[in-house]
């Protein structure tokens, strides 16, 4: 290394170590007390710097830059949201398991196209969650409170009184007319967290099968086109429909206990397989896929969870 080379670090280190001039436009520390004081006064407390140097300004009052604002309140920690603002609870995650049908329903409101631009029919549409079998399916011109508690207290006079409803946040679902009739029937009331789409699964799913059918039409003609398209459909999903979240049984089957039928038809087609060939067959058993699962849920609750690994340890 040369001396030249000696003598440039040398001289880095000395104006590193030497100490610096004070800017001449520093602020002082009885400025800087003033100006945090102003910040955290009650009038300005919840206000951005930006704010409040506008208004002292409009007031013939400066004392520092927006910058400096900053960087006083950043070396005292206060760099954060400023404004007062409402602090909501986390809602609770809805935990609800049925071991039968009859015990959860869930329901929903979806639109379907009407004849010309803007104009929408209204599906009502209640699921059972363990038979995901339609309890009930209106179709309407509009949206209310009251038509939904009459769709309600219709479903429950043909079918039956559940042990809990569950539905989104809509308005119709948080409507007096349906917590009035939820509550007289002694119906426990469940609703969706906000903004979490998933918490409605079963009625999703529904809407989901529907509109993504071949036959769906991009518009209904009319009232009288949408109510029959939507029977139809129900009838036909109810019946016939093979939904791999029950054993890929129909609804129908298990909403009215004819899984155990179907199970033996299912069995005896598969012991014939394996006498025939039993080289073919590791296991002689109804496929997982086949059963029927013990229970369904929404957010299937921590404490069953947790038995469930208990029981597996």
């Amino acid at each position: 290394m040369n001396r030249r080379q000696n003598a440039a670090r040398a001289g880095r280190a000395l104006r590193a170590t030497a100490p610096r001039p004070a800017p001449a436009n520093k602020l002082t520390a009885q400025e800087e007390t003033t100006i945090l004081a102003t910040l955290n006064s009650e009038r300005f407390v919840d206000q951005a710097p930006e704010q409040i140097h506008a208004t002292l300004l409009s007031e013939g009052t400066y004392l520092c830059s927006v910058s400096s604002m900053y960087r006083l309140l950043r070396r005292a920690k206060q760099v954060a949201e400023r404004r007062r603002q409402a602090r909501h609870p986390a809602r609770k995650v809805p935990e609800l398991v049925a071991d039968q049908p009859g015990e959860v329903f869930t329901w929903d409101i979806t639109k379907l196209a009407g004849p010309t631009k803007g104009v929408y029919f209204d599906a009502y549409v209640m699921i059972d969650i363990y038979s995901r079998y339609i309890i009930g399916c209106q179709v309407h011109t509009r949206e209310s409170g009251e038509l939904a508690r009459d769709f309600i207290a219709g479903v429950f006079a043909k079918a039956q009184v559940p042990k809990v409803v569950h539905a989104d946040r809509g308005t119709s679902m948080t409507s007096k007319p349906v917590a009035a009739l939820l509550a007289d029937l002694d119906v426990l009331k469940s609703h969706s967290r906000p903004k979490v789409s998933n918490d409605n699964p079963f009625s999703e799913a529904w809407f989901k099968t529907l509109k993504y059918l071949p036959t769906f039409p991009q518009r209904f003609g009319s009232l009288v086109d949408a109510r029959a398209f939507m029977d139809r459909f129900v009838q036909s999903y109810n019946g016939h429909h093979r939904h791999s979240g029950i054993g890929f049984h129909t609804p129908a089957d298990v909403h009215f206990g004819m899984t155990g039928h179907v199970d033996d038809q299912r069995l005896a087609a598969l012991q014939r397989a394996w006498d025939e060939h039993p080289e073919r067959f590791g296991r002689r058993r109804l496929p997982k896929k086949l059963q029927m699962p013990e229970a369904a849920w929404i957010n299937e609750p921590v404490k069953r969870l947790e038995g469930q690994e208990m029981q597996a340890g």
